[in-house]
């Protein structure tokens, strides 16, 4: 297969050329007005297709096929909104010379626009696919599964790039274009507008049993999902997908400007886009991950449902997704699966299991959440990662009611004075190699209380689902203090990993907060528990390890 790529050597393009390099049958084109970035480019790469740089204006895109006779054109250019009144030139061509096509558009009115060449394209016996990347293939993919078990009312979605992902400077021109602009979008079961990176939410991306994103502003983007989903789901009333670059700070800014256009009719902010991505592409801090989320709102068997699908991606995997899906189907295409002819958007080009085939190779990481108040504590925060807990560990956090557990325990406490101090006001126990322990679990409001009796010596903390900033965080709260953890799933064990804290309700610098390692596992039948409290300049607090077994109800 002879693969066109227009952009080939531009952040896409490149991309989803890397992706493609374990392929030795394919040959691929890699275009651009500046031959010297193709030929770069060509010269750096490492895979087993043929690279060949090409000197190529998409303005003279119909000799280009004539010439170079490719098999497929992937148009991964842009920004697609900035193509004007002939802006479908390239697919045109394409039909005229019967060449299958597909592209990375993110221009809702583009890609939903595509369906005209539907006919003509039918007639040319070719596919012409638009919006073939994250939004709308993946969140396409992601409503079809949970379309299986409830029907969809309202969806809500976003992608929150690392800050070391890089965001190309089209992409950019494209996002701050609409910036304080209309954004067509549903909304109570009526098409209307929303404003452009001026609406905004917080969510926090959080795969079941892993460590999740920090909480994430998202402000509405212009994706072709917003015009394209309430077409696919016909009892969908609400639809809202939003962007979470950060920093944070110079997310706030476009926000504020979006709004002062949108309130005072100010001109378009694309001429600043350069300084945005200048600035934006050199302000890299904070994890190195990234991650999206979708999340519907629903019916299932008459009853209000809500459920979510989270990703999250590690270190430099996650800028590789938006490339994915061209690679899909690209795969299934050298398999033998060919797209049917005509023209369409990617709505349903791709299914949720093709992703996963194709995440299973880098460190990226998906799964759903269902949203369900009545269920036990840990199993809400661990969704469906808490089947894959210990027995024992299962067992202790499996019941919503009152319930005792007792052991035995080993007890370590720091000797400075400022550790007796905070171990005293805690009431944490003394020092001691063996002691008997038993945990009373009581549930208070929508959480529970641990009562813990190390040897006579008691003391208890209240445990509960994190709300806002807290949120898919057990927030554990002792006396004035509260400590917002992630629980991690690692192997055999579960980890608690503390993310946040405050002190009487206010929230207190990270690096001030009390840490140390706080795991439960499974041994010889019994739950067994290591937790240690440090704090920086203090040091140890307090230790205990030991095990529980359940206490017998008659």
């Amino acid at each position: 297969m002879k693969i066109l790529i227009l952009g080939g050597y531009g952040v896409f393009g490149g991309r989803l050329a890397e992706l493609l390099a374990d392929l030795p049958g394919l040959e691929l084109l890699i275009c651009g007005r500046d031959r010297q970035r193709a030929e770069a480019f060509c010269a750096g790469y490492r895979g087993a297709p043929a690279v060949i740089p090409v000197a190529l204006d998409r303005r003279d895109i119909a000799d280009a096929l004539a010439r170079l006779a490719p098999d497929l054109v992937v148009d991964a250019s842009g920004p697609f909104q900035d193509y004007g009144a002939d802006c479908y030139r390239v697919v045109e061509a394409c039909i005229a010379a019967k060449t299958d096509y597909l592209d990375f558009a993110d221009g809702a009115d583009f890609v939903f626009g595509i369906d005209r060449f539907d006919a003509a394209a039918q007639a040319a016996g070719i596919t012409i696919l638009s919006g073939v990347s994250s939004f709308p293939a993946l969140t396409a993919a992601v409503l079809d599964e949970m379309a299986k078990t409830m029907d969809i009312r309202s969806v809500e979605g976003g992608i929150a790039p690392s800050p070391f992902a890089g965001i190309g400077l089209n992409v950019m021109r494209a996002v701050v274009g609409y910036a304080g602009a209309p954004v067509r979008l549903r909304r109570s079961g009526r098409n209307t507008h929303g404003v452009g990176l001026a609406e905004t939410m917080r969510f926090t991306v959080a795969v079941p049993g892993r460590l999740p994103l920090r909480s994430i502003h998202f402000s509405l983007v212009d994706v072709p999902d917003l015009q394209l989903l309430p077409r696919a789901l016909p009892g969908l009333t609400d639809i809202w997908m939003g962007a979470g670059p950060v920093p944070e700070i110079l997310h706030r800014i476009l926000n504020l400007l979006a709004k002062a256009r949108h309130a005072f009719r100010l001109p378009s902010l694309e001429p600043f886009s350069g300084l945005f991505y200048a600035v934006l592409n050199r302000m890299k801090f904070g994890e190195h991950r990234g991650g999206m989320f979708v999340r519907a709102r629903g019916l299932a068997d008459g009853k209000p449902v809500e459920r979510s699908w989270h990703l999250l991606a590690e270190a430099d995997d996650g800028p590789y997704i938006p490339s994915m899906a061209i690679e899909a189907i690209v795969r299934k295409w050298l398999a033998g699966t060919r797209p049917v002819p005509g023209a369409r958007s990617s709505v349903g080009a791709l299914d949720l299991a093709d992703y996963d085939a194709l995440f299973a190779n880098r460190d990226i990481h998906t799964g759903f959440r269902d949203h369900d108040s009545a269920a036990p504590l840990y199993r809400r925060l661990l969704g469906d990662a808490f089947d894959t807990l210990p027995g024992p560990v299962r067992a202790l956090h499996a019941s919503a009611g009152a319930r005792e557990w007792r052991g035995e325990a080993e007890v370590r406490r720091g000797r400075g004075l400022l550790a007796r101090l905070a171990a005293a006001i805690v009431g944490f126990p003394k020092a001691a190699t063996a002691t008997p322990v038993t945990v009373a679990f009581t549930p208070e409001g929508d959480g529970e209380r641990w009562t813990r009796n190390f040897g006579g010596r008691r003391f208890s903390s209240l445990q509960s689902e994190g709300r806002g900033r807290n949120a898919c965080l057990l927030v554990e709260r002792f006396g004035p203090a509260a400590f917002a953890m992630a629980l991690v799933v690692d192997g055999d064990r579960l980890r608690l990993v503390p993310r946040r804290w405050t002190l009487l309700r206010i929230p207190m610098p990270h690096f001030l907060m009390p840490d140390g390692p706080s795991l439960e596992t499974g041994a010889d039948g019994k739950f067994r528990f290591d937790v240690e409290i440090r704090a920086p300049v203090i040091g140890l607090i307090v230790g205990y390890r030991g095990t529980l077994e359940p206490v017998a109800i008659d």
